[in-house]
């Protein structure tokens, strides 16, 4: 048979004090005249007994579950979602609440049956999340709750959203270019998004272009061709060999993704050429691959952690929650593959 639980007479009994003194000092009311001696006594016997609270009647009690519901299309089945969900785990627990986390393979009718089971427990907020940067309508359930959008956007929904920020990346990969004294013979290598287009490049492209191209048309320098392609290491390979073929020889590549510069890097060896002593080259994301290329990779690192961190930070925060972006910064990942210009 299973132990009995423990309960509040336990430990008011095992303590010598009333039950509504053993609760009033195991919720931590500080209203109530309780002497130090009793309020120790109740919180060592509850200790020896190992004593639980009864969350459900705690929850009626409090109106609070202190649960937070989390759905997303695949995030839990990508590369990175151990770092979004870590984040958002430890910041749940340091708050003494529980993450439920689901998935619905980009499957809506899955999703909103998520929802009903989530909202059905009495959780109180709602995470939403997607595996890549993009544009998202939340399942109607979820209209009125408290909800916080993790690596999405919903125009028109009233809730914040916790992204990337890509546009400040790409103004950081320029600044790095200029740092070295590029300023010519710059080739971006996957694009404005990725070819064909898809969730993972249609914002993270475009934004981190435009802040590239910001920072460089702002410091004199410019861009000598963009190559649009979708986003993988043969797709660099490809290009980069094709770019070189017609005779373009680059001084610095910047490569929306490591995968293509993965490839990049192949195509550049075949050449004959080194990085970074003939061809400079940075990239985005900081993928494993990234400080295991030789040279090791110069990037701009996704911040999977603290998005998942911010998200949970967000919603059991105090107040009415904000329909505000909130861009967490990419933080430069300054390693080898950057170097002067080559002379020509």
């Amino acid at each position: 048979m299973p132990e009995r639980r423990v309960t509040m007479a336990d430990v008011a009994r095992k303590a010598g004090v009333s039950p509504t003194t053993a609760s009033f000092a195991l919720s931590g009311r500080t209203d109530m005249r309780i002497s130090d001696a009793s309020r120790e006594r109740v919180l060592e016997a509850a200790r020896e007994l190992g004593y639980r609270p009864n969350v459900t009647a705690r929850s009626l009690r409090t109106k609070s579950t202190q649960t937070i519901g989390f759905v997303s299309d695949r995030i839990t089945t990508t590369p990175f979602a151990g770092d979004v969900i870590r984040g958002a785990m430890e910041a749940a627990r340091e708050r003494d609440n529980l993450l439920f986390i689901t998935e619905a393979g980009g499957d809506r009718a899955a999703e909103s049956s998520l929802v009903h089971a989530l909202l059905d427990r009495q959780v109180d907020a709602v995470i939403y999340a997607s595996m890549f940067t993009r544009y998202v309508t939340p399942p109607k359930e979820l209209f009125g709750r408290r909800v916080v959008l993790l690596n999405c956007l919903a125009p028109g929904f009233d809730a914040p959203s916790v992204v990337p920020d890509e546009l400040e990346a790409g103004r950081d990969a320029a600044r790095a270019l200029l740092a070295a004294g590029h300023t010519e013979g710059i080739w971006a290598i996957g694009g404005h998004q990725a070819v064909p287009a898809t969730p993972e490049g249609i914002i993270a492209g475009n934004e981190r272009m435009r802040g590239l191209e910001e920072v460089l048309r702002a410091g004199g320098a410019r861009l000598d061709g963009v190559v649009e392609c979708d986003w993988d290491t043969r797709d660099g390979y490809r290009e980069v060999s094709a770019l070189l073929a017609a005779g373009h020889r680059p001084r610095a590549l910047v490569c929306l993704t490591d995968r293509v510069s993965m490839g990049a890097y192949q195509a550049l060896g075949e050449a004959g050429l080194s990085v970074p002593g003939d061809v400079s080259v940075v990239s985005f994301d900081d993928q494993d691959i990234a400080a295991v290329l030789r040279p090791a990779l110069t990037t701009l690192k996704l911040p999977h952690y603290r998005l998942g961190r911010l998200a949970v930070e967000l919603i059991l925060g105090e107040g009415p929650l904000e329909a505000a972006v909130h861009r967490v910064p990419m933080p430069l990942q300054d390693r080898a593959s950057i170097g002067t210009p080559a002379t020509r």
